[in-house]
């Protein structure tokens, strides 16, 4: 199903707004005030689901990530007129330790795979993204765990990030331990 997406940010805070009323699905995702928070209000066959903040995290962790990612290579997006842009892929793995997954025979590390990401930036400036191919946990009521994000306008202003009430309301995250 396609939506709209909005992306804004101002002074660190990134939100992003999936549909709205009139649309199958209507989401928001927000980085605001160095915590994560997602907010469910529509998604086929799910019922409304209140704010969660997920737990600490900045700009600057989500910097550091896609530092990490791999240069898969030059291409060409068609679309009405092609855009020439890098693709990367970023991924994130879990390690659990020992006393929740006990070692396995032959497996020096166990990785289990969370999420990953392609994303398709503008040769020219890497900061302007054109398409974003999201694949993980983070979208569990999607059954096929997957999302695309086709990026149409770009503008350079920043823009309201706002933190709905409900998630002003909602209980802090649990502190991370380091």
């Amino acid at each position: 199903m396609e939506v709209p997406f909005t992306w804004n940010g101002n002074d660190g805070n990134l939100q992003m707004i999936a549909g709205g009323e009139s649309s199958p699905i209507h989401f928001t995702n927000l980085v605001y005030d160095g915590t994560l928070y997602t907010l469910t209000y529509k998604w086929p066959g799910v019922e409304r689901r209140p704010c969660s903040p997920v737990g600490p995290f900045t700009l600057h962790d989500l910097n550091m990530a896609l530092k990490s990612s791999r240069f898969v290579g030059a291409e060409i997006l068609e679309r009405g007129e092609p855009l020439r842009v890098n693709h990367f892929r970023v991924g994130v793995v879990w390690e659990p330790p020992p006393e929740v997954i006990p070692a396995i025979p032959g497996i020096s590390i166990l990785r289990i795979p969370l999420m990953s990401g392609d994303i398709y930036v503008d040769r020219e400036d890497p900061t302007k993204f054109w398409q974003v191919l999201q694949f993980g946990i983070q979208n569990l009521y999607d059954p096929e765990l997957d999302e695309w994000i086709r990026i149409d306008r770009i503008e350079d202003d920043p823009g309201a990030v706002e933190l709905p009430d409900e998630c002003a309301t909602a209980a802090s995250p649990p502190e991370s331990s380091g």
